[in-house]
């Protein structure tokens, strides 16, 4: 049986619509692309024509990956949502030991992960870490680097998704 994927329903929308973007524009620019290539001749020196192959495969692969993830998606009811502990769809404040600054994200499945943004997957050292976790609970961290931290919940909230 494949895995859940948990996502919010904005993360689902903007899949869907990528999907379809791909399927129904992609696809036929992909199309003309390869058709265009072909008209000047040689396949076997014709660089256009080996590019816009190549990016058809990505854009096939991508297709591929996005129609598998959508089947699999399980919909977070946000409505359901408990703050008491950390959960995906919820927003975390924490505090790093010895650190004045908190840090706050919001905790997502994996393909919604976007760090530059606040958005951490559940799936990361941290999120993983954090996961059922209530404010006042300290975590220790194994961080990829190979050093280790200790957080502190400070606050949960729910995802401003």
């Amino acid at each position: 049986m494949a895995q859940e994927i948990k996502m919010s329903a904005a993360g689902l929308k903007a899949m869907q619509e990528e999907l379809e973007y791909l399927k129904t524009v992609r696809r036929k620019e992909l199309a003309e692309e390869i058709k265009e290539a072909r008209s000047h001749g040689d396949l076997s020196e014709n660089s256009e024509y080996d590019e816009a192959k190549n990016t058809q495969g990505l854009v096939e692969n991508r297709i591929t990956e996005l129609e598998q993830t959508i089947k699999n998606a399980v919909v977070i009811d946000e409505s359901e949502l408990s703050v008491d502990n950390v959960s995906v769809g919820t927003h975390v404040t924490i505090r790093e030991t010895g650190e004045d600054e908190a840090e706050e994200y919001d905790i997502v499945g994996r393909t919604e992960a976007d760090a530059f943004n606040g958005k951490i997957s559940d799936e990361s050292p941290v999120g993983h870490a954090l996961m059922g976790k209530a404010v006042g609970d300290k975590v220790e961290v194994l961080l990829p680097t190979g050093q280790t931290v200790e957080y502190t919940v400070l606050a949960i909230t729910h995802s401003a998704n």
